[in-house]
């Protein structure tokens, strides 16, 4: 009976902990989910709905409950930040909106589990088309390509000096660079660098579609 009570009591201890951690404002209605709802909406995160691994962990297609695709980014057991810091920094990420950088959509801290989810942007990255992946149909002419490469500056500008804090990127490439169904850019991974160790702001991709 001792036992089963002081078990008990750390277990509600522990849900306590992160309720109150949770209280962090995060900004634009962005939205913490269970890690259930992400394994029910990434059909518990099977290889299929694998679009890409990008610098700070694997990247999933998701569908929401209400129907809205989604992209779910499991980040990396790299990350040693507890649950506050981690969503201290999220608050910050969150109240950040560009129509050049990705929208944070929502979160999960649930189970020791980190993941971010982002708005599922239709075309992916830039690297699908610019180093030819066969899955890809589309093609450039310049005055897209102009349009991605001032939208790309535009966003990095906002990022480096217009914010406040500044937030230096510290890992963009064609894989982080996110195309709508429009072929506007939407730069991604921005802010994450801080939850990481150094030595982890590049690592290869395999799959585009990264965020």
């Amino acid at each position: 009976m001792t036992c089963f009570r002081l078990l008990w009591w750390k277990k509600k201890s522990r849900s306590q902990i992160v309720q109150q951690d949770l209280d962090i404002p995060l900004h634009g209605n962005v939205k913490i989910y269970s890690s259930k709802e992400l394994k029910r909406a990434t059909r518990n995160f099977c290889s299929g709905n694998k679009l890409g691994q990008g610098s700070f962990g694997c990247v999933y297609l998701g569908k929401l409950k209400n129907g809205q695709k989604v992209a779910i980014k499991v980040l990396s057991s790299e990350s040693k930040q507890g649950t506050r810091e981690f969503l201290n920094e999220l608050s910050v990420i969150s109240s950040i909106t560009h129509h050049n950088l990705v929208k944070l959509h929502g979160c999960c801290v649930d189970g020791g589990q980190k993941m971010l989810v982002y708005n599922y942007l239709e075309n992916n990255s830039l690297a699908r088309t610019l180093f030819g992946n066969a899955h890809s149909s589309i093609r450039f002419d310049w005055s897209t390509r102009a349009k991605i490469c001032i939208g790309v500056a535009d966003g990095l500008t906002y990022l480096h000096e217009e914010i406040r804090p500044h937030i230096v990127h510290r890992d963009i490439k064609a894989s982080n660079i996110l195309l709508d169904k429009d072929l506007s850019p939407k730069i991604s991974d921005f802010g994450l660098a801080k939850l990481f160790p150094g030595n982890m702001t590049h690592i290869s991709t395999r799959v585009a579609g990264t965020l």
